[in-house]
């Protein structure tokens, strides 16, 4: 890498594009046409999208189009991306049906007849899940700019919201702090009920807007549904490594309603002890092992995760 310049990240590949500079772009200069990826200094996005999933017949496609109707955006082509992420690891787990015992191994507790919505999706109903449709207006969101879990789990026991992070922090800020919808009085001011800080102190102070939203909204669709709930945040295990401790003071914990930790590493050691040997077996772990997150400030690759 110079200042005008970047080679292609891939090994032994000897192209070199212009080099991005503030936003990633894709455009001509900056894309290898021998690897069909366009080139930043940091990170690299496929031309096509689908080179960066596993899963990929045509029920998968088929479904990932049908999210796209109801996803407000999409990055799932970088090779950070969080969606892309998600897609890999929970979606083999649903189609292996591995998804129930997992959140069983999770929480204690058998649970059975899962049901996975993917950012918003209902594969049983073809549009945006109807309760959190609902759960957005008690609260005052514009569902063109609402809250989006990552992935809602639905089993006979709870209701899982999981928000998968993996470069990026759990610190989030209103972009309006003044604007605080119906938080505070929706649902016959629930906030009070599950709160134990205030907004300012949550959304403001402590920069835990996005958490904030996850739990309000998703414990009241777990009480109009009479189910436990649980707000799972999932981590590479070396960052975020504190988040129970920064989040739990200011929510109000029972029995039945649960705010949890999950690293992917743990994940990865899920898949490897519980899910039998096989061909998307050995596709996954390989990935897990193999993943990459671009680049450092000293230019030396970063593996997305801590596994020997």
């Amino acid at each position: 890498m110079t200042s005008t310049s970047v080679e292609c990240p891939v090994k032994g590949c000897s192209q070199s594009v212009e080099r991005q500079h503030d936003h990633f772009r894709r455009e001509e200069r900056y894309y290898c046409p021998d690897h069909k990826i366009y080139i930043s200094p940091s990170t690299f996005e496929y031309a096509n999208e689908e080179d960066n999933l596993l899963w990929k017949s045509k029920p998968d496609l088929d479904l990932l189009k049908a999210i796209k109707t109801v996803k407000r955006e999409s990055r799932i082509a970088r090779d950070n991306s969080e969606d892309a992420l998600t897609w890999n690891i929970f979606r083999f787990l649903e189609i292996t049906n591995q998804l129930g015992g997992l959140l069983s191994w999770l929480t204690q507790m058998e649970h059975a007849q899962t049901e996975l919505i993917y950012w918003s999706y209902s594969q049983k109903t073809k549009e945006a899940w109807s309760e959190l449709n609902k759960a957005r207006k008690e609260f005052g969101e514009n569902l063109q700019r609402s809250s989006e879990p990552d992935l809602i789990a639905i089993t006979n026991r709870a209701l899982f919201f999981i928000e998968a992070k993996l470069t990026a922090p759990n610190d989030t800020l209103p972009s309006d702090p003044n604007n605080r919808k119906k938080y505070l009085t929706g649902g016959k001011e629930w906030y009070g009920q599950v709160f134990a800080s205030d907004f300012y102190t949550i959304a403001i102070r402590t920069k835990k807007y996005e958490l904030l939203r996850f739990w309000l909204l998703g414990s009241w669709i777990a009480e109009q549904i009479k189910r436990d709930f649980y707000l799972i945040n999932v981590v590479p295990i070396e960052r975020e490594t504190d988040i129970e401790k920064q989040f739990t003071p200011h929510i109000r914990v029972t029995g039945n309603r649960q705010f949890k930790r999950l690293s992917w590493e743990e994940l990865y050691g899920y898949v490897a002890a519980n899910v039998p040997d096989g061909e998307d077996r050995r596709r996954l772990t390989v990935y897990f092992e193999n993943k990459t997150i671009g680049y450092d400030p000293f230019r030396m690759l970063q593996k997305a995760f801590s596994i020997k």
